[in-house]
């Protein structure tokens, strides 16, 4: 298979994941109890840091992306563990992470071969 379709299994999981942390604190299920400014300052801005090369289909950014999305495959996972409520939007965000991770590693690993 080739590099570029793992780029853009990459980009999909990537851009899920980005709209999913924008959406889950302000429109599906805003907290009461957490600013939410604050913990969209927490959850979105990991992602934007290696979003410019990744773009620019850098292999480094994109192998950064896919360590990145470790941490929101374990959030995800623990949400989707302990609050029924959210599991849907845990368990996509486990789904999109994954994504991001085996697209980036693959679409890297291709890369490198040639």
């Amino acid at each position: 298979m080739k590099a570029i379709y793992f780029y853009y299994l990459a980009l999909i999981g990537f851009f899920g994941l980005f709209a999913l942390l924008m959406l889950w604190p302000t429109v599906l299920m805003p907290p009461t109890d957490f600013p939410v400014a604050l913990r969209l300052l927490i959850t979105v801005t990991p992602l934007l840091l290696p979003m410019r090369g990744m773009l620019d289909k850098q292999l480094k950014p994109c192998s950064w992306a896919a360590y990145i999305s470790l941490i929101y495959f374990i959030h995800g996972t623990i949400e989707a563990y302990v609050s029924p409520d959210a599991r849907l939007y845990a368990l996509l965000e486990t789904a999109f992470s994954l994504l991001l991770f085996f697209g980036a590693n693959f679409y890297v690993r291709g890369m490198k071969r040639h």
